[in-house]
């Protein structure tokens, strides 16, 4: 049981992390607003499509959303990803040297550029600054343990594997690190990783 001082507590830091979420993705989104329409030129011009990707993902509670991205792969995608095979341990799909993915796009995915636009998923209330990424709906197969507990929060768009743990490239210690977050969140440790993404970005980890 909980104390109603700790209850209390998860509130207002429920609260609190809200705010700094509207505060930061408003500021965010004003600031990259030039660069943002820069962006999405160079990605109509080079192949055909939009410049917006968006795809369902699983939210907090098991409620999913459109999740957005600037497309960085050909307009079939989909079809072709039929024909690769997953070079990454785990549910989740990639290939090393995707060959869907565009010039613009591989630039974009180097400097983790593409995520921008799910500032507006923060802004909305659907995802927050800090979390663990948002899987698909078929990424979320497996043990329920780790579901239940992944589900308990808002997805981020960056999180403590993303920082931590993103140069083992195994899925299950993806999990781990996000476990791990769920069960410490703090608004300190927040900061703690937002402050340590300007450096993943900067050595060029890359994006998930």
């Amino acid at each position: 049981m909980y104390s109603i001082s700790h209850v209390y507590e998860i509130i207002m830091s429920g609260i609190i992390k809200r705010l700094i979420d509207i505060a930061g993705s408003l500021l965010l989104l004003i600031m990259f607003a030039p660069y943002m329409a820069f962006i999405a030129v160079l990605i109509v011009i080079e192949t055909e499509g939009g410049a917006l990707f968006s795809q369902r993902r699983c939210g907090k509670n098991g409620v999913d959303f459109a999740m957005y991205k600037f497309r960085t792969m050909v307009k079939n995608a989909e079809e072709i990803k039929t024909s690769l095979a997953n070079e990454v341990e785990g549910s989740v799909f990639k290939v090393i040297n995707d060959p869907r993915i565009t010039r613009v796009g591989r630039f974009l995915r180097k400097w983790s550029i593409d995520e921008v636009p799910q500032l507006f998923n923060v802004l909305k209330g659907d995802m927050s600054l800090v979390g663990p990424r948002p899987l698909e709906i078929n990424e979320m197969a497996g043990d329920e343990n780790w579901k239940a507990v992944r589900l308990r929060v808002k997805p981020g768009l960056t999180g403590l594997w993303q920082v931590m743990g993103r140069d083992t490239g195994k899925f299950k210690d993806w999990i781990n690190y996000d476990i791990k977050y769920v069960e410490n969140q703090s608004l300190l440790l927040d900061l703690r990783i937002l402050f340590l993404t300007i450096g993943a970005v900067l050595r060029r980890k890359g994006s998930c």
